[in-house]
């Protein structure tokens, strides 16, 4: 990430062990796009270490589905939190939180932040953490169904989520029902730390499949509704309503990536009667789905309009796949998932190694990516391409996140 004034606003993400999978990551990169600096720990364990996530979706039973998620990495160590040194706490969902709520180091460190008056944001079942640490007496709180009678109980006033992404704000308390809220979890959180956007008013386009890989939709696809942009997110013979499965693609030890099934996204838009011209860009995400939707004529001619357009165009991992076969890269300086090195220089473009894996780049009206960790660069190129800006106030000093030192 580029070094900004923007790292003054530092924020403490409470993980666990099986906490909802997309609920740890898409806030923590979400805010580290936007130039908000994010240590995620978990107590017992340090910097470095992983938790295994917990993928939660509603399936047609009585209660949500649960299948292994991605295995997300800590950046800080529990012991060395100091909620003085910090502006606000993000409570991760899950089935973690019914053991962290036992941990009186954790119980602890909330109350402090509580206290302080500091912003603290708890979604789904993170609300339990809250009630045990007594933070939630005469305060309006919202959560997954299933944990309203444990706040209650805790003296909260509970309000019954009248949708999935339902949201409630009460003093320094943001609580919300599930990850379907996280555009406004997040930009609630943003504003509580003093922050506003500008030039949101933006129209994307996703490009999706099936099997396209998990984060590398949902990250981006939420990090732009949080910023007040209207999405679409559109799949060749599918309509608005439609899902398609994901596949969770990880990296553990073997020569390639593993993968695991994915939560099921939910498509925005009928393909057959999306008007590229009325958008300003284009993101691909990557995983398996690039390979088939690389033979779709329209596909094709959706991501040339964007590129002979000089809008722009941000594509991930094996998303280059499709610009390869669309004949767009001849002349542009792009990376992309290392297997799809071969596609991307066969189409006359020059390689970038995305070395460490995380690194993105831009060039012209292109950003690309390697892989799901540069999300944080990814959708901040995509922002500065867009003209869509974070401000925080801290201290009288204006803070903007810069990320030119990427552009090639």
């Amino acid at each position: 990430m580029a070094t900004s004034a923007m790292s003054e606003k530092r924020v403490v993400l409470l993980c666990g062990d099986y906490a909802e999978d997309y609920e740890v990551m898409v806030p923590f990169q979400a805010l580290l796009a936007y130039g908000i600096s994010v240590d995620a720990v978990c107590p017992g364990k340090k910097a470095g270490e992983t938790c295994r996530t917990a993928i939660h979706q509603l399936s047609g039973h009585q209660t949500y589905t649960e299948i292994r998620g991605h295995n997300f990495t800590l950046n800080a160590s529990f012991e060395d939190i100091d909620h003085t040194k910090y502006d606000g706490l993000v409570i991760a969902g899950g089935r973690a939180p019914e053991y962290l709520a036992m941990d009186a180091f954790v119980l602890n460190m909330v109350r402090n932040f509580v206290n302080s008056g500091k912003p603290v944001a708890s979604i789904c079942h993170g609300q339990l953490i809250l009630a045990a640490a007594g933070a939630v007496g005469g305060l309006k709180c919202t959560g997954f169904p299933a944990v309203g009678p444990t706040l209650i109980a805790a003296g909260a006033l509970w309000i019954e989520p009248d949708t999935l992404a339902a949201c409630v704000v009460d003093g320094n308390i943001i609580t919300a029902a599930t990850y379907i809220g996280h555009p406004e979890f997040i930009r609630l959180f943003v504003k509580a730390l003093g922050g506003t956007i500008s030039e949101s008013n933006k129209r994307i386009l996703f490009l999706c499949g099936d099997y396209m890989e998990d984060y590398e939709v949902t990250v981006p696809f939420q990090s732009l509704q949080a910023l007040g942009c209207h999405v679409d997110a559109v799949c060749p013979k599918k309509k608005a309503g439609d899902l398609c499965p994901t596949a969770v693609h990880d990296f553990e030890g073997d020569q390639t990536y593993s993968e695991k099934p994915g939560h099921d996204f939910t498509l925005t838009a009928n393909f057959e009667d999306i008007d590229a011209s009325s958008y300003d860009a284009l993101v691909i995400p990557g995983g398996r789905a690039p390979e088939y939707l690389a033979l779709d004529g329209k596909v094709i001619d959706i991501a040339k309009h964007f590129m002979e357009s000089e809008k722009p165009v941000a594509s991930i991992c094996h998303g280059q796949q499709i610009l390869a076969a669309a004949g767009v890269l001849k002349g542009k300086k792009c990376t992309a998932y290392p297997a799809v090195k071969l596609n991307v220089v066969l189409a006359g473009a020059t390689w970038l190694e995305p070395e460490p894996i995380d690194r993105c780049f831009t060039h012209g009206n292109l950003v690309t990516g390697a892989a799901w960790p540069g999300h944080p660069e990814f959708i901040s190129q995509l922002m500065d391409l867009l003209g869509i800006k974070v401000f925080l106030c801290a201290e009288e000093m204006v803070m903007v996140m810069d990320v030119s030192s990427f552009v090639e």
